[in-house]
């Protein structure tokens, strides 16, 4: 059995979190504000289908990405230097996570329902969600979002309606983070896709290490100022 939360009842120690399944640590609560920073500033994020109960993670393993370990291929690397796509911060931020909410492949469904959606632009207004967005002709081609909490970065999901989209808003991405002494990009949970980019699974403890070390953050977020251009 799992805790479930209840009020502003704190979250367990991560380290009661189930093997089986992977990181399942409680259940309940809300998706205010406040509880969503303090369930990431501990490693631990909502996961959840429509009509189901909020579950909070934090799995062992961790998949993370260290930004100077990203892997940038040959062909993404050309895409990259001939400028295919524009990049912007922070200008579409409902548009994205809408598109990352899209079914994918034969099974459908999704964990972003619209519950996690109205819960992350409210963050995203406050100045601690964010998105990265590929853009074409004035089409919204690809890009990602997450949280920013001190010098580390949540992803959440990214999608891509044409070639290397994603992976370029990742890049830029990344580039801005390093610059401002980004220490970890974390990823949640392991996929081929993201080892393909550099990814890799480190213990849960030395994830709650890197984190203790790296968030300190104001009471409100940091506005990343839209309609902010990437360029590389």
């Amino acid at each position: 059995m799992i805790p479930w939360l209840r009020g502003d009842e704190p979250f367990p120690p991560v380290s009661k979190a189930l093997k089986s399944p992977n990181g399942l640590l409680c259940a309940g609560g809300d998706l205010a504000p406040g509880r969503l920073v303090e369930a990431y500033r501990h490693g631990i994020f909502p996961w959840f289908s429509e009509g189901d109960p909020i579950l909070w993670w934090s799995p062992d393993p961790r998949m993370v990405l260290f930004p100077d370990e990203l892997r940038i291929s040959r062909s993404l690397r050309k895409t990259l230097a001939r400028d295919v796509y524009e990049t912007r911060v922070d200008s579409a931020f409902r548009a994205v996570m809408e598109a990352c909410a899209a079914p994918r492949g034969p099974r459908g469904g999704t964990w972003i329902v619209p519950e996690m959606i109205d819960a992350y632009v409210r963050l995203h207004e406050l100045g601690f969600a964010h998105s990265v967005e590929s853009w074409r002709d004035g089409e919204l081609a690809g890009g990602l979002y997450g949280i920013a909490l001190g010098n580390v970065f949540f992803g959440e999901s990214m999608f891509a309606r044409a070639t290397d989209a994603s992976k370029v808003a990742l890049a830029r991405l990344v580039e801005r983070l390093r610059a401002r002494g980004c220490r970890v990009i974390d990823c949640q949970q392991a996929t081929a896709h993201l080892a393909s980019l550099g990814a890799r699974e480190i213990p849960r403890s030395a994830f709650a290490q890197l984190l203790q070390e790296s968030i300190q953050y104001p009471p409100g977020g940091e506005r990343w100022s839209p309609p902010e251009t990437l360029r590389g």
